[in-house]
């Protein structure tokens, strides 16, 4: 494992930043991820994961403009780079590969 590889919060928080596409700060990346999750998300983890893809270079940020709505305070804006959507199409296909490789026996059920 080494700066290549992301954890599944961390491919939810960048799936979820590109589903998102110009819209993706703070509170909106928290709402759709719960909206898609269906469980509540730390705040403070999610900053810190963004803060960390950033750090690897699969995110990068910018400041939007002043204004009213928010006492002043500026949104930090996030979008997805090219090498943090290689590392993503890299955990699909790793799952892809691992979904074909189940043998159809491993989910036969028998119940009752």
């Amino acid at each position: 494992m080494g700066k290549e590889t992301i954890g599944e919060f961390e491919e939810v928080v960048m799936l979820t930043v590109a589903v998102l596409y110009k819209e993706a700060y703070g509170i909106t990346i928290k709402e759709e991820m719960e909206k898609h999750l269906k469980r509540g998300v730390n705040l403070g983890a999610m900053r810190i994961a963004l803060k960390r893809l950033e750090s690897k270079g699969f995110l990068k940020s910018e400041f939007g403009e002043v204004t009213a709505v928010r006492g002043g305070k500026r949104k930090r804006y996030y979008e997805v780079t090219p090498q943090g959507k290689k590392v993503l199409e890299q955990v699909m296909e790793t799952r892809k590969q691992l979904w074909k490789s189940i043998p159809s026996v491993a989910f036969d059920f028998k119940f009752g």
